[in-house]
């Protein structure tokens, strides 16, 4: 057996069902241990974007980490924009990637590169194998430390000759490590500034917006007459009609601001204070109003839903959470715009269904407009690198194989990672992704007044705008094997979108708004 069989076996036994991958010639051992090693499934991306969101949407929905395998420094550095949106999820992943033998590394070869320095600022955790006896070990450690709490990336840097190395023998799982506990000066120093009378919010991110916690957290806000409130962008929101309802921090600071206007006490629970996206001339970074104190409930690697439950317990909140109503199931008529998109979505959206939000500028009305379809989970851009949403939607469609999987996607951002959709096809995915053509970096063109960078002339609008040529995401998709169709009144869409609810596996709409 050699280090590449060990450390496939090592991965298995630890729980690792799926490798998302797009190897080179220092893998090949590897990619060769899948035929030879039970219990993993190999998912092909042609392009290494593709398989680091895959990884991101399998790891938020399965809630433990699969394995990805790039190509030394170059291939990885192609799949790092999602490895970010990853880290800034906490989500657990196993990142395999290859490097030279150790003895051909002080040559200057053409893929030479330093893959640590490469993985570091997108990783929690990072090494470097050595020996193909202790591929293993280092692999298990991986592993535990992809778990956390809280999760993140963990990177196994692996030479070629550590891979077809001999002897080598799987190593055993160590323990995970647990989510630390609340200390009760926490819970007690919450509870007292959520008593105090004085206005007061709850913060929230991670764990603690499952539903269960969402309704603790609900409970506790009726309770004391807090806010309740989560962060822009999450790694999973469980949301919908019949749900604890929650409100999302706006996306602009200006609407942060109005948002916690008053408040004197912010409780965190799994995240930080909030802070602007971007630095504007004239306005803060940090968002906490003036005056405001700041209590951390738990901190990412404490165990939230306990806290919330202690701290329901030391206020006797014992009142009904605030649950979002069912919307009304409209058939919208007329023009085509993200309003009337987020009408038939509550209308179509099956009950369980998994929606991948990279709508971008669409998100300010798809978001609210779906509060009360049923029940349902909201994955969001947590790193705000773009490319994210066709391969999240792809991975999450493996993570839970009966659950239907909507994809929001912005057509410029769809072109990052285009190549996603043949993986769906591939797989076999019941993925529907509808793309919201408005032939524009439509948020860029609202950052460039914000920013105070001047007038836009000819070239700069050329510079936020994708036309000349239009995209046509119909043909592609058709091209990378996936049904597609184009809307254009709101009619086509709810019809065209009915038609995906009813049917498993890929599709594609094109939205032209």
């Amino acid at each position: 057996m050699n280090g590449a069989e060990a450390l496939v076996r090592t991965l298995v036994n630890a729980g690792v069902e799926l490798c998302f991958t797009n190897p080179g010639t220092s893998e090949m051992h590897f990619v060769a241990a899948l035929d030879r090693v039970a219990g993993m499934r190999p998912v092909l991306g042609l392009f290494e974007g593709v398989v680091s969101g895959a990884a991101d949407g399998y790891a938020r929905m399965a809630e433990k980490p699969a394995a990805t395998l790039l190509h030394l420094g170059p291939g990885l550095a192609n799949g790092l924009a999602n490895f970010h949106n990853a880290q800034k999820a906490r989500s657990p992943i196993v990142s395999i990637v290859g490097d030279h033998a150790l003895p051909h590394q002080r040559y200057e070869t053409p893929l030479s590169s330093d893959v640590v320095a490469v993985a570091a600022p997108f990783s929690g955790w990072v090494h470097a194998a050595r020996d193909s006896r202790a591929l293993p070990e280092d692999a298990a450690r991986a592993v535990v430390a992809a778990h956390g709490p809280p999760g993140c990336v963990a990177t196994l840097v692996v030479p070629a000759d550590v891979a077809w190395s001999e002897p080598s023998e799987p190593a055993a799982l160590p323990p995970l490590r647990k989510r630390e506990t609340v200390a009760a000066e926490k819970i007690r120093a919450a509870a007292g500034a959520l008593r105090s009378g004085e206005p007061a919010a709850l913060l929230m991110t991670g764990e603690s917006l499952r539903a269960r916690c969402l309704e603790t957290a609900s409970s506790i806000a009726v309770a004391t007459g807090a806010r309740l409130f989560c962060d822009t962008f999450n790694a999973r929101l469980e949301r919908g009609a019949g749900r604890a309802a929650i409100e999302p921090l706006p996306y602009f600071a200006e609407g942060v601001m109005e948002a916690l206007a008053g408040t004197r006490h912010l409780v965190l629970v799994g995240t930080q204070a909030p802070i602007a996206f971007f630095a504007y001339p004239g306005l803060p970074s940090a968002l906490t109003p003036e005056g405001c104190q700041v209590h951390e409930l738990a901190s990412p690697a404490e165990d939230a839903p306990a806290a919330l439950e202690a701290l329901a317990d030391e206020l006797g909140a014992q009142e009904a959470p605030s649950l979002e109503l069912a919307t009304p199931a409209l058939s919208p008529s007329g023009a085509l715009g993200p309003a009337s998109m987020g009408a038939s979505l509550a209308a179509l959206l099956p009950e369980g269904a998994i929606v991948v939000d990279e709508s971008i500028t669409g998100a300010l009305a798809l978001q609210p407009a779906t509060r009360g379809a049923p029940p349902h989970d909201w994955l969001s851009l947590t790193g705000g690198a773009i490319g994210q949403g066709i391969p999240l939607a792809a991975g999450a469609a493996l993570a839970c194989p009966s659950r239907k999987v909507v994809c929001l996607e912005g057509d410029g951002s769809a072109m990052y990672t285009i190549q996603g959709l043949w993986s769906q096809a591939r797989e076999g995915l019941d993925v529907t992704t509808v793309i919201l053509a408005n032939r524009s970096y439509a948020i860029l063109q609202i950052e460039l007044a914000r920013v105070g960078a001047g007038e836009a002339g000819q070239r700069a609008q050329d510079m936020l705008e994708i036309r000349r040529p239009d995209i046509d995401t119909v043909k592609l998709a058709e091209g990378l094997g996936v049904p597609a169709s184009r809307a254009s009144t709101a009619e086509q869409f709810h019809a065209q979108l009915a038609e995906a609810m009813a049917e498993p596996g890929p599709r594609l709409i094109e939205a032209v708004i």
